[in-house]
């Protein structure tokens, strides 16, 4: 009885921070494999109300280059790791003004890191993050004025560690899945970048 109490509490948080309802975060720069959670519970999803509109705000631009939305530390991390090479396939701005970052050398076994930053709405958006935690094990907190949820695990071939973070605000999805390769401060130079 109590883990259900629990879980139903944890999706009312996730359901909170969407419609801006939930604390602030402390806006730290933390890698996508070191975050500090505040929170580890699993929620229902069937505790998740149906979403309500979005205010009608100036909505954030997509941006175009992704070297631009990252900091000169984060770029120093990543030096001499090729960018958006055509052996990964289609990468840079698409159709829909989606960016595509790939951070991998074609010549490595899986050392990588690639982050798209897309528009999503709050419903849908919801919606997915429940679904990462209940069904996958995603942790979930609130920094920045927005969602993050991530998860690390050990590749299944080799011995690194693999894993996916992702940042939701205002409509705007970050997410980044990696191997072998994760930046410390390379979300929240992204997010610095978008909405400071």
């Amino acid at each position: 009885m109590n883990a259900r109490i629990a879980a139903g509490a944890a999706a009312l948080l996730i359901v909170a921070v969407l419609t801006g309802c939930g604390p602030a975060g402390s806006g730290s720069g933390e890698s996508n494999e070191s975050a500090e959670p505040s929170s580890s519970s699993t929620p229902d999803a069937s505790a998740s109300p149906s979403p309500s509109p979005t205010p009608t705000e100036t909505p954030v631009a997509l941006p175009t280059d992704c070297r631009a939305i990252l900091s000169d530390d984060v770029l120093a991390q990543l030096d001499g790791i090729p960018l958006n090479d055509a052996a990964f396939g289609p990468s840079g701005v698409g159709d829909d003004g989606t960016l595509t970052c790939i951070w991998a050398d074609p010549k490595a076994d899986t050392t990588r890191l690639v982050t798209t930053i897309s528009l999503i709405n709050r419903g849908p958006a919801l919606d997915m993050l429940n679904t990462l935690v209940t069904t996958e094990g995603f942790t979930c907190f609130t920094p920045d004025g927005g969602t993050r949820c991530e998860k690390t695990w050990p590749n299944p071939q080799y011995p690194v560690t693999d894993g996916r973070t992702l940042f939701w605000r205002d409509d705007v999805l970050i997410d980044s899945k990696y191997s072998n390769l994760a930046p410390e401060g390379y979300t929240s130079s992204i997010v610095a970048h978008l909405f400071d």
